[in-house]
Order: C-alpha cells, then sequence, then structure tokens
C-alpha cells in the first residue's frame, strides 16, 4: 500500500479555525457510576449532542469548506448510514452547494429524514455502506461531483481531530481515551491530536465485534475487508478501513478492543439509565469496553460517546435487550400440578418475591410431562440478575420444577 498524505497538527488546529462558528464545543460530563467502576475519574465527551447528532459534521464541513469555486459548482456527492450524510447535507447547505447521499437499505428513517431535512438528495442503495459508497463513486464518476468520503481523506482527519483538541482542553490530565471506532476517521482524528501534544495519553479505538475491521487490518500490516458484518451498530458497521485512517491508526493508536451485542445493549440501557444520554449503539461502543472490564482502563479516562442518531423503534429494542443482559428479564419454564389453584399459587408466590409477571403461556402435551403435570412458561420483570436468582432458588425450595 503507497503512504497517502496524512495530515499534522497544524492541519488540525487550522480546522479548528474552519469550525470556529459551526461545531458545538461539545459537553464532557464526568461519570460517577463509572468512575466507580474504574476506580478513578472516568469522562464522557458528549458528540451525541454536536450539531446533526454526531461528531461526522466537523469531518464533513472541513472537507467541503475546503472546495474550490469550480468543485463547489459541480456539487457533493456521499455514501452513508446516516450520521456523516447529515454532516454533508448540513455543511452543504451553509456553503450553497448541492448533495447527493446514497445510503444503503435499511438506514435509520430518523438518519434519512434529517438528511432530506437540511436540503440534501437522499438515494438508497445495497444493503451495506462499501455497496453505496460504490454506486456514489460511480455517480461522481459520471456527473463530476465531488466525492465526500465518510472518512479517508486529510481534511476529515483533521476536522475529526478537533474533537481530541477539545478532550485534551477539557481534561488536561487524561490517561486513556476511548473511542468508537468504524473506518476509523474519529480515531484516527483524536490520536493524531492527542498524540502530537501529550504522547503519553493511550488511545484506544473499540469496534463492535460483528463489524471489527481493525483487528485483522493491523495484524496483516495493511486494510483487509471483512467478508460480513453483524450488528446493531449501524454507525461503525464498515468492512474495511481507508488508506488515510490505517495508517493513521497503526501509526498512532496503542489498541483496537471489540465488544459484542450483549455489551453494546448493556451501556446504551445504562447511559439512558445513568447518564441521562440517549446514543445510538455505534455511539455507545466506548463505555460498552469500560463496562467489560473497568479495571484495565487508566484513568482520568475519557470514553467518546461518537453519536446520538438512534430510530425511537430500534431505541425500545435495543432497551428490551439490555434490560434482557442485565438480568431485568426472566423466562421460565416451570411444571406444576394440573388442578384448580396450582397456577394461582405459583403466581402468588412469584409475586410475594418482587417479581411482576408480563406473560404465562400452558404447555400440556410434552413427553418430559407426568400425566397430572403442566408446564407453565412465564416472562417475568426483575429488579437485577440477583433478583432473578433469588427468584428461581425460591421456587426450587418451594418443590417447583424449573428450568430458565
Amino acid at each position: 500500500m503507497s503512504q497517502p498524505t496524512l495530515p499534522d497538527i497544524d492541519d488540525v488546529r487550522r480546522a479548528a479555525e474552519t469550525l470556529r462558528d459551526v461545531a458545538v464545543r461539545t459537553p464532557m460530563e464526568e461519570s460517577r457510576w463509572l468512575s466507580s467502576l474504574a476506580g478513578g475519574p472516568v469522562h464522557l465527551k458528549c458528540e451525541n449532542l454536536q450539531r446533526t447528532g454526531s461528531f461526522k459534521a466537523r469531518g464533513a464541513y472541513v472537507r467541503i469548506a475546503g472546495l474550490t469555486p469550480e468543485e463547489r459548482e459541480r456539487g457533493v456527492v456521499a455514501a452513508s448510514a446516516g450520521n456523516h450524510a447529515q454532516g454533508v447535507a448540513l455543511a452543504a447547505q451553509r456553503l450553497g452547494i448541492a448533495a447527493r447521499v446514497y445510503m444503503p437499505e435499511g438506514a435509520p428513517i430518523p438518519k434519512e429524514r434529517a438528511t432530506k431535512g437540511y436540503g440534501a438528495e437522499v438515494v438508497f442503495h445495497g444493503r451495506h455502506l462499501e455497496d453505496a459508497l460504490a454506486e456514489a463513486r460511480a455517480y461522481a464518476e459520471e456527473t463530476g461531483a465531488v466525492l465526500i468520503h465518510p472518512f479517508d481523506h486529510r481534511p476529515t482527519s483533521a476536522g475529526q481531530g478537533t474533537c481530541g483538541l477539545e478532550i485534551l482542553e477539557q481534561v488536561p490530565d487524561v490517561k486513556t481515551v476511548l473511542v468508537p471506532t468504524g473506518g476509523g476517521g474519529l480515531l484516527a482524528g483524536i490520536a493524531l491530536a492527542v498524540k502530537a501534544l501529550r504522547p503519553d495519553v493511550r488511545v484506544v479505538g473499540v469496534q463492535a465485534a460483528g463489524a471489527a475491521a481493525f483487528p485483522e487490518s493491523l495484524a496483516s500490516g495493511h486494510p483487509v475487508a471483512l467478508q460480513q458484518m453483524q450488528t446493531m451498530a449501524d454507525g461503525i458497521a464498515v468492512g474495511l478501513p481507508g488508506e488515510v485512517t490505517f495508517s493513521l491508526v497503526r501509526d498512532l493508536v496503542d489498541d483496537v478492543w471489540t465488544v459484542g451485542e450483549e455489551s453494546l445493549s448493556r451501556a446504551l440501557l445504562s447511559l439512558v439509565e445513568r447518564a441521562k444520554m440517549v446514543v445510538e449503539p455505534a455511539g455507545a461502543a466506548a463505555v460498552a469496553a469500560l463496562l467489560d472490564d473497568p479495571r484495565r482502563v487508566e484513568t482520568p479516562a475519557v470514553a467518546v460517546l461518537s453519536g446520538g442518531n438512534i430510530d425511537p423503534l430500534l431505541l425500545g429494542k435495543v432497551i428490551r435487550h439490555g434490560l434482557a443482559a442485565a438480568g431485568r428479564y426472566l423466562y421460565l419454564r416451570v411444571c406444576i400440578p394440573d388442578r384448580p389453584g396450582g397456577l394461582a399459587r405459583l403466581l402468588a408466590e412469584i409475586g410475594e418475591m418482587g417479581a411482576n409477571v408480563l406473560e404465562v403461556t400452558h404447555e400440556r402435551i410434552s413427553p418430559s410431562l407426568a400425566i397430572d403435570e403442566v408446564e407453565v412458561r412465564v416472562q417475568l420483570e426483575t429488579r437485577s440478575a440477583q433478583h432473578a436468582e433469588d427468584v428461581m432458588t425460591r421456587l426450587r425450595e418451594r418443590g417447583h420444577r424449573i428450568q430458565e
């Protein structure tokens, strides 16, 4: 792989000037809940409160603001699952430039609507970001529109690096920065800014395990495309790192960790409950890594909440998934005597233990049941994983034959 032209700290500083009246200096909130788990201060960099709801507005604006008058006349085209789309649409609107955005099928509805709301034309194409990006490239070649890549361009990485400058200003004694990572634009930009000014700070990327292109790419020494991806975190579902981002991550980032789907949903739920922050699954990746192993992070630490653009329907599903992962739901199969009052006694015992019954069904035909038994399938709402264990223990002590 040929070495691309990489940005430097001066590019990041110039980007900060370009964004002075455009991007929001997002809040940095200390999290007592995460701090207690990690054994030291943990802060949340709230890019979910950035304009357009994610960090993408930074890089997209810097890239588009640098176009020549002739390039602006031709318009811009981009591919995005939603956050970059909104950043491009906002920048194009502010600068008076026509914009077309290709989105993969199934992109979140709020992201589509917001992109259109900023004045961009939206076209759906393909299942994954790479499909939409290929179509955007074809459109650029056909029409002369300027392709605004979601992460693989020098000004874009410099723009994302302005988040790193803010982190150092807001938490001067930071030791570790955790960054949600897809194609690597935010991670590369933050690492560039942080390592230039504080090379002692540890910078760690966090990817969804079902869409983790960086570990294999870094091990191979060049970008390697994933053959398939499966994750709820559409904002970081990128199957191939870019050349610019790969080079910066390879040279500057200390480690890349992965987190599973249950960890993502638990983190999202915890951020809603404990931090009062609404984020999308991708935006919760850094917190998910903290929750997986809080003590492996040297504090003071900063976890970047990279985006908050989540479909309310998906939010409901993820919250339910997170509740289940946190032991707040319990599904039991309980064998009881098939006679009057048997179900009532079971439900009364469950109620005495403070569990809430959500659903009850019966199963009478099963070779595992005695002739005078019935299987009751019960879905319960519990207070915690320990409470769920206590409920099962009490039911067994009272003679019930149960299966989780």
